[in-house]
């Protein structure tokens, strides 16, 4: 069984546990979005209006092609003329009940229903009609229930709310508007005498303290409390006398040495609720929770059993694109995982309370969870807020994974509501208020949103603790991992800073049933995360993956004097990275020629978990063979003690002045060369090819391959990125069996062309810069619709930019070709085009043949076709000339907030600064146009495909 499958079981196992003997449950609607039941449904406005069909439930109406889409900007967008999609649908729905429930207290539960619903039973009111769409809500229809006959439920759902503060809370959002019953709907029976909801303080002290609300209490009963670990043990006990009226009893008492919660180790323990009556079991019920303290020492930090803890968090909407925010338990658990492959430790549920199943994996798997309370820049009245404030904190109470109540979202905040958390919350969890303007700080906690690098640095010096609920906010490609590491750097590094949480997790894509299903991210509004809509993942997933690895490796090369210890840091703030383990390979690439990507492993070995204590450093010895020099890689595996990998760093052994070698002699082939020449161009020859270059500018104007003169359209180039080309000189001379063509410009840059007898043409150039700079190096025009797919030696397989280099790792790469356009449609990644990372060698295929390009010096930057990685007005950040480009710096990338404000992205941090250049920069490149005869070196290129490093 794999591991998420075991989650899953062990999931369902506590969902069934909940519903214990007391307690019955029969679900009206389907259990989640993927098993639904049909009710019967009619819409007021909009597709399939005016008339009763069928409709699936739990459902958002319009994925289920009713009613009408609109998405909560859209006031922005209309203006005046602005209409609320005030739709209304009425839902119909015949059930019956045991005679076994007579006598029994039976509830109607709903899980969430946007937004007003009104519930009759029997053609009777169940309750007032509930505002607010993200909050579970109940009646009691005890006294409406037919027994032995059909009862009647019927259900109107408003989709804007009648009280306008639900609709400015959570209607008027920057997030999809949608309709229904997207969350189960279920009766629930209870005996008459019965425990109704439990609150549970658990401390890293091992003290238990409960509050036991209790209905219908008529007699003398005693009430009984046993806690048990994970294999089932009772750790610890206690029981109270019931007196008749009682209607909440607390209870306290200690466990010795208990396992402590916290997201690195989320143990979990279970507390056994059980009222008796003349010693036979009436009522009952169980709950999860953890051991652990929460502390907000002002000026200082937040403090989780008594340790300082920084977050490294992510905004998350409940999310599915078929389905809408009606999710199930399986997209829940792979949230949670994907986030936890991040190397994450926290997660904000943005901008309302999630699934139940999300809170009980986050406390299953281990994350610190903010838990909010809607309220998108504008917030709920009193009246209203105080019952929703009643609902949430009294369904989530118990999870020890939410560390802070957060009181709405960027000016949402009713400070009303402030003291009403603590009412439901026996543990008096923190409040913090999630704003975007400076000097909101609230319970000592500064969480102001969007703060570049140096306002964040400001902040940090001040009297409040700092934990930005957004920022490096991630639409197109920009922001999530761009620029992160140095804001973490200041987090990790200062006293008062405690982490933040990334805006956001996935593009908030929706199929759209009224345009062939289409996916619709509602233009720059909401393709904002670091994962498509499912879950397809970008270049920042990987970047923050390993700039959040709590084992920290900065080792970029390995240096010449190796000895096979490698520097670490550990940034846990609870696990010894002797719990970890470590394993190396010693690995050799494929060739440029070969039919494959992808490496072969020589051999393996393990490393001694080094006894690094959290947030202390020191080194992982290798332990490596004696001659592991002779091999072309390095990798080394960090895995944590629940075997789960944490990060693969990887290390290039040869130079590409070694590996350009290698290629150059596996040429068994020659041919004379020569030069001719015209009034416009010296033409170098061999027997197969010819290279036409210009005499007005050095530049190569075109290739043919063979001897019928099938020709390549790779030319104009090399054009330097930055300056102007002036001819000063050009000639032609010989060197040995090389024919070469040296150009001279008049701002003193240089090239020389030269081809080789074995086919390679090489291009020696140089120039001289001073100042800041954007990108440098230089240009060629390729047709990019010639282009089948890339193959390159280096970091990949996703494209970088200059503060956004992490996450990539040395191997053969393969791209097909594609025109992603990161955070829309299609959503094919990695991207194939961008600036590609330390390629030692890239090949094209293309229609024409293939292109095979290397380099004698490191860090090359190549940069493939147009793209943008930030799309306003225009394409940003501008792109240098040509369409194929070979780089020695590459721009940094801001966000769409610094794009807004006249492109601040320098303000992002020291690596989000210009190319700051100064000096004479020298590259030799290496061309192969079409297929080399290899003879016996063919053998190489014909290993088995297995031990491909992938993504």
């Amino acid at each position: 069984m794999s591991f998420s499958s075991k989650i899953f079981a062990l999931l369902c196992v506590c969902s069934q546990l909940l519903f214990s003997q007391s307690k019955e449950i029969q679900f009206l609607t389907g259990k989640d979005a993927e098993h639904t039941k049909e009710w019967d449904f009619w819409i007021n406005s909009g597709r399939k209006s005016g008339s009763w069909s069928k409709i699936n439930v739990p459902s958002h109406w319009e994925q289920q092609g009713f009613g009408s889409y609109n998405y909560g900007r859209d006031y922005v967008t209309y203006g005046k003329n602005f209409k609320f999609h005030d739709e209304t649908g009425l839902y119909e729905h015949k059930f019956t009940v045991p005679n076994s429930w007579k006598g029994k207290t039976i509830n109607i539960v709903f899980e969430g229903s946007m937004t007003d619903t009104e519930v009759k039973i029997n053609g009777k009111l169940a309750g007032e009609i509930h505002e607010g769409a993200f909050y579970e809500f109940k009646y009691d229809i005890s006294d409406k229930i037919q027994f032995g006959k059909e009862n009647i439920l019927e259900v109107k759902v408003s989709k804007m709310s009648a009280d306008k503060s639900v609709n400015n809370a959570e209607r008027l959002a920057d997030y999809w508007i949608l309709g229904g019953i997207f969350r189960p709907v279920y009766l629930e029976a209870n005996s008459k005498e019965h425990i109704s909801s439990t609150s549970i303080d658990a401390k890293a002290d091992g003290t238990f303290r409960s509050d036991i609300h209790l209905k219908g209490i008529n007699s003398v009963n005693s009430l009984k409390v046993e806690i048990f670990d994970v294999k089932n043990n009772l750790v610890g006990e206690s029981q109270v006398t019931i007196q008749k009226g009682d209607t909440l009893k607390q209870i306290q008492f200690s466990v010795k040495n208990p396992k402590l919660w916290t997201a690195e180790t989320p143990n979990l323990y279970k507390a056994k609720f059980t009222l008796n009556k003349n010693k036979k079991t009436i009522s009952h019920t169980e709950e999860k929770f953890g051991f652990r303290t929460i502390e907000i020492r002002k000026g200082d930090g937040i403090y989780i059993n008594g340790t300082k803890i920084k977050m490294k968090g992510i905004n998350r909407h409940v999310w599915w694109p078929e389905t809408g925010r009606a999710v199930t338990e399986n997209v829940d658990l792979m949230d949670v995982q994907l986030i936890k492959e991040m190397n994450m430790n926290a997660v904000r549920c943005a901008h309302y309370p999630p699934n139940k199943s999300f809170l009980k994996i986050c406390d299953s798997l281990g994350l610190y969870v903010l838990d909010e309370l809607a309220g998108w820049q504008k917030k709920y009245s009193t009246g209203v807020g105080k019952k929703l404030v009643k609902e949430m904190v009294a369904r989530d109470a118990n999870h020890p994974s939410i560390i802070f109540w957060s009181n709405g979202n960027e000016g949402g905040h009713n400070f009303d509501l402030d003291s009403e958390y603590a009412k439901y919350d026996l543990s008096n969890r923190p409040v913090i208020h999630a704003h975007h303007k400076p000097g909101n700080a609230f319970n000592g906690i500064d969480c102001n949103h969007y703060e570049d690098y140096y306002s964040t640095k400001k902040i940090l010096e001040g009297e409040n603790i700092y934990m930005p609920t957004e920022f490096l906010h991630a639409q197109d490609d920009g922001g999530g991992g761009t620029s992160l590491a140095d804001y973490w750097e200041l987090h990790w590094n200062s006293k008062k800073g405690a982490g933040g949480f990334l805006w956001a997790f996935v593009d908030e894509g929706l199929v759209r049933t009224d345009f062939n299903n289409q996916i619709d991210v509602n233009a720059i509004n909401a393709p904002d995360g670091v994962l498509g809509p499912h879950r397809e993942k970008e270049g920042s997933f990987y970047a923050i993956r390993e700039i959040y690895s709590p084992v920290k490796i900065d080792l970029k090369t390995l240096p010449n004097n190796f000895n096979g210890n490698i520097p670490v840091e550990n940034r846990y703030h609870f696990t010894n990275l002797k719990e970890c383990q470590f394993e190396w390979k010693l690995i050799k690439f494929k060739t440029p020629f070969s039919s494959e990507s992808g490496f072969d492993i020589i051999k393996t070995g393990k490393a001694e978990s080094p006894n690094i204590k959290p947030t202390e450093k020191g080194n992982v010895n290798l332990n490596l063979p004696t001659n592991w020099k002779e091999n072309e890689g390095l990798l080394l595996t960090a895995t944590d003690s629940f075997g789960k990998e944490i990060y693969t760093w990887t290390w290039k052994l040869k130079s590409n002045d070694e590996i350009s070698k290698r290629f150059s002699t596996s040429l068994i082939k020659t041919n004379q060369v020569s030069v001719v020449e015209n009034d416009s161009l010296f033409i170098l020859k061999s027997d197969e090819k010819e290279f036409a270059i210009g005499k007005k500018d050095g530049l190569l104007k075109s290739v043919i391959v063979d001897k019928k003169g099938k020709k390549m359209t790779f030319k104009n180039g090399p054009v330097f990125v930055n300056g102007t080309m002036e001819l000063s000189s050009i000639k032609s001379f010989a060197e040995e069996q090389n024919q070469l063509i040296e150009v001279n410009y008049k701002n003193g840059n240089k090239i020389i062309w030269k081809l080789n007898p074995n086919g390679i043409l090489e291009l020696n150039y140089e120039y001289s810069l001073s100042g800041d700079y954007p990108f440098s190096g230089v240009s060629f025009d390729y047709p990019e619709n010639y282009v089948i797919n890339s193959k390159w030696l280096g970091k990949g397989p996703y494209h970088v930019w200059k503060n956004r280099t992490q996450g990539q790792t040395y191997n053969v790469w393969q791209n097909l070709k594609n025109s992603t356009r990161t955070g829309f449609s299609p959503w094919i990644y990695p991207e194939f085009k961008g600036y590609f990372d330390d390629v030692s060698w890239l090949q094209l295929d293309t229609a024409e043949g293939k292109i095979t390009v290397g380099t004698k010096e490191e860090k090359m930057f190549v940069r493939l076709f147009d793209f943008y990685g930030i799309y306003g007005a225009e394409g940003y950040p501008k792109l240098p000339s040509g369409n194929i480009s070979f780089l020695d710096a590459i721009p940094p990338l801001g966000t769409v907030l610094a794009f807004n404000i006249n492109d601040k992205t320098e303000s992002l941090g020291l690596e989000s600064e210009p190319n700051h250049l100064n000096g004479t920069f020298k590259r030799t490149l290496y061309f192969y146009f079409g297929l080399p005869d290899l003879g016996d070196e063919n053998k190489q290129f014909t290993m088995p495909k297995e031990n491909i490093l992938t993504d």
